[in-house]
């Protein structure tokens, strides 16, 4: 496997932790594309490592559509909240899952310091 510095890695199947990022964004995604989601399953995902992780995750949202999630996980010692960072609508499963930038609006989340 060819590694290109700043790209992003192959893509991999879902696991339950790519799972559990979808849920904490789930809901800023519906609020980002103005629609409610019954079905939010994560089928397949990539990464890029910067000054933490990008995320690029293809996740199911019911019937044949799917919905492209772009979520930066920032370094620990910075915090372990994902932010939400784009969606890209209207996809299906053959869909390519590929790098897309980051969009104006930006979500963060909120975490109290311990």
């Amino acid at each position: 496997m060819s590694f290109v510095c700043g790209g992003t890695d192959l893509v991999q199947a879902a696991t339950d932790e790519i799972q559990n990022i979808c849920d904490k964004v789930k809901s800023q995604a519906e609020q980002q594309t103005r629609k409610t989601y019954k079905d939010f399953t994560a089928k397949t995902f990539k990464t890029q490592v910067v000054a933490g992780t990008n995320y690029f995750i293809k996740v199911h949202v019911g019937g044949n559509d799917h919905i492209h999630l772009r979520v930066f996980k920032p370094l620990p010692c910075n915090g372990e909240c994902e932010e939400l960072h784009g969606v890209q609508e209207a996809k299906t499963h053959d869909d390519p899952l590929e790098y897309f930038n980051s969009q104006e609006q930006i979500y963060y989340c909120t975490f109290e310091a311990k």
